[in-house]
């Protein structure tokens, strides 16, 4: 029996310990590979991985944990890579343009800088991204304090005829990538 996170009682759901396991071994074995070889492990693909539920299965908050760390560790390895291919200035340089991509995007007027879903449709609540993507252009241009977490469990709450959520979702990716990219 695996005991590499808390599991929850046999009534409650949680990641499916099956794939877990084998995701991290996945991992595992990107991490410790020759450092030149290609990996089908990134730290993009650590952020939109998913695993099915199962009751019983493994913690949720503990997994997600895990993958926020393990994410932070292959972004600092490929930060690392890309310095030693390219250089820091060109590296900082596609940041800087990911970052001026984000802020063209948040420049938009509030309630119009993303597409909306149809009238029977949910979406994310306009005025709660807006009020985020607010502190995301403080962040990008004024240097005001946001961590990664705060960007990576921002929660917004759905209406109609609200934002899309996958364009959100996209952009709050993109931040990631930047952020993790200059730390």
């Amino acid at each position: 029996m695996s005991t590499t996170f808390p599991r929850t009682r046999k009534s409650r759901p949680g990641y499916n310990i099956d794939q877990v396991e084998d995701f991290l071994e996945e991992a595992r074995r990107a991490y410790t590979s020759d450092r030149g070889g290609l990996s089908v492990v990134t730290a993009e693909s650590i952020r939109t991985t998913a695993f099915s539920m199962q009751r019983g299965g493994y913690s949720t908050t503990h997994v997600d944990a895990a993958l926020e760390r393990l994410e932070d560790a292959f972004a600092a390895r490929e930060r690392e890579r890309a310095f030693a291919e390219v250089g820091d200035a060109a590296w900082y340089a596609n940041a800087r343009a990911s970052a001026q991509e984000i802020l063209n995007r948040l420049a938009r007027p509030k309630g119009q800088r993303f597409n909306r879903t149809g009238i029977f449709t949910d979406g994310y609540d306009p005025k709660a991204v807006d009020a985020f993507a607010d502190r995301l252009v403080g962040y990008f241009q004024h240097g005001k304090p946001m961590s990664v977490d705060q960007v990576r469990t921002v929660v917004f709450k759905t209406k109609k005829r609200g934002y899309s959520e996958l364009q959100v979702d996209l952009l709050l990716d993109a931040v990631i990538d930047v952020m993790l990219a200059v730390r």
